[in-house]
């Protein structure tokens, strides 16, 4: 896992230098092509086909390591914020500094964003005994855990015989003790032709000033059902002393359709749900009409005449935006539809809106990844190349001549209609996904009456995707290349 830590973390102090030394043209730094243009471009594909592998090699692990060794207390965070509204908080302010200071014009700005980064990661892991900054806070960390549960992977035991026998249960609780201590377990030993334990055998498990750290986010093996957790650091598997935990394959997706897997809680589905409409208001505010609203939000509520200047108006009318699109719409249609289903099908007894709610919350995940990849996709696209050059330009004005002058001619796909026809597809495979989940949620609910409950939803997520099509089938700025400066 340090091996692919270490790179990243060179990367990062790469970004933040070349952030605040190099040219302050977006198109010509590091700091703005690497994370707007390729990480985000990369990523969805990542969460989709392997799940959440850059949260393991994550950068701002280390600092987090090295805040936890000056760490002079082990108080929880509070509980009140135990869940996920201050991610939910997080992601829409990053979102929406990321539209109102322009962060992807910004090499600087980028710059303080990753050094802020590595700031929170390691003051929150310093003051508190768990990893508040990744389970609570962290907004990239958070828009993977939720798209790693369309992955075919996830951390699982072996054979849950050895994990009821285990007593140490070193996979949450570690390994490390201030002087040595040795116990022995007695687990089941599988038979190759069987698929029981048929025997036992003793282990011999040492607790010592070496031992390994176990679960950071304290999620115990054998009950992890979910990857909306789960960071992959892969310390359950070093602890666990049986050799009984790994990265196991499944069925991709397989927790939206696995009731239980979510709990039913209000900020869990919103968190599904807020970020599925986020993908597609990242996404307008690139487009033209953007501009035409904001001008309209500022003309009602006067905001000129308030003695804002123009960066002030540009900030209110897109807290408006946010506001509306980011956060009051999804929370009304939702509530509106979980209402609409309990009328007809009469089962405001059996299932409250809460319940409602948070079983259709994992359908948006497939339509929700489906935008951000027809999006983040569109970027990384046209500009996949750009990093050749930008890369050549960084060493060139530090007198490295290793690769020559950059080609600044090099970008990405020109075809637009052909990056147009794969966002298509991106969508209509989310949508797919999408409605096939809300229908076996529906059928497993309300049996005869699935079919009557299922519209409501079927509806909402058609109008998600008919929305989405006519953004994406506007001119969108192609930031962070040359070709939209």
């Amino acid at each position: 896992r340090l091996a692919v830590q270490t790179p990243f973390f060179l990367i990062a102090v790469l970004l933040i230098y070349d952030g605040f030394t190099g040219p302050q043209r977006a198109a010509q730094n590091l700091a703005t092509v690497v994370p707007w243009v390729h990480y985000r471009g990369i990523i969805v594909l990542v969460v989709l086909l392997a799940g959440n592998l850059f949260c393991m090699g994550c950068p701002f692990t280390l600092p987090r390591t090295l805040g936890k060794r000056f760490s002079l207390s082990n108080r929880r965070f509070p509980r009140v914020l135990r869940n996920k509204w201050l991610a939910i908080f997080s992601l829409l302010t990053l979102f929406f500094l990321y539209e109102w200071l322009d962060l992807w014009s910004s090499p600087a700005l980028t710059a303080w964003v990753i050094v802020a980064y590595f700031v929170a990661s390691f003051a929150l892991e310093a003051t508190f005994g768990e990893s508040a900054f990744c389970k609570y806070v962290c907004p990239l960390g958070t828009f993977n855990f939720v798209y790693s549960t369309t992955a075919p992977t996830q951390i699982t035991a072996k054979n849950l015989d050895v994990c009821a026998s285990c007593v140490g249960k070193e996979c949450v609780n570690g390994s490390y003790s201030t002087e040595a201590v040795v116990r022995i377990d007695d687990i089941p030993v599988m038979n190759t032709t069987a698929t029981v334990s048929t025997a036992n055998m003793q282990k011999r498990v040492t607790h010592s000033p070496q031992g390994t750290p176990g679960c950071g986010l304290e999620l115990f093996v054998p009950q992890i059902k979910t990857n909306l957790d789960c960071t992959l650091c892969l310390d359950c598997v070093r602890a666990c002393p049986h050799d009984n935990v790994g990265l196991m394959t499944r069925t991709p997706g397989r927790e939206l359709l696995q009731s239980g897997a979510w709990r039913k809680s209000w900020d869990i589905s919103f968190i599904a749900i807020i970020l599925t409409f986020l993908g597609l208001l990242n996404a307008f505010g690139m487009v033209p009409p953007v501009y035409d609203l904001q001008q309209d939000i500022a003309t009602t509520l006067n905001l000129r005449g308030l003695g804002l200047n123009d960066n002030g108006i540009d900030g209110v009318s897109l807290l408006v935006l946010f506001g509306v699109f980011g956060v009051i719409v999804p929370v009304v249609l939702t509530l509106g539809v979980a209402w609409i289903t309990q009328t007809i099908t009469n089962t405001r007894k059996k299932y409250n809106l809460r319940e409602t709610v948070a079983h259709f919350a994992p359908a948006f995940v497939p339509l929700g990844l489906g935008i951000w990849v027809a999006h983040y996709g569109f970027h990384f696209l046209i500009g996949a190349l750009t990093i050749i050059p930008v890369f050549q330009n960084f060493l060139v004005d530090h007198r490295i001549m290793v690769f020559g002058e950059p080609n600044w001619a090099l970008g990405g796909m020109t075809n637009l209609d052909a990056v147009t026809v794969i966002q298509v597809i991106a969508l209509m495979g989310g949508f797919l996904w999408t409605m096939l989940i809300a229908q076996r949620t529906a059928m497993q609910m309300y049996r005869r009456q699935g079919m009557m409950a299922l519209l409501p939803w079927a509806l909402l997520f058609l109008g998600i995707v008919y929305v989405s099509l006519q953004v994406f089938g506007l001119d969108m700025e192609m930031r962070g290349t040359l070709m939209f400066e």
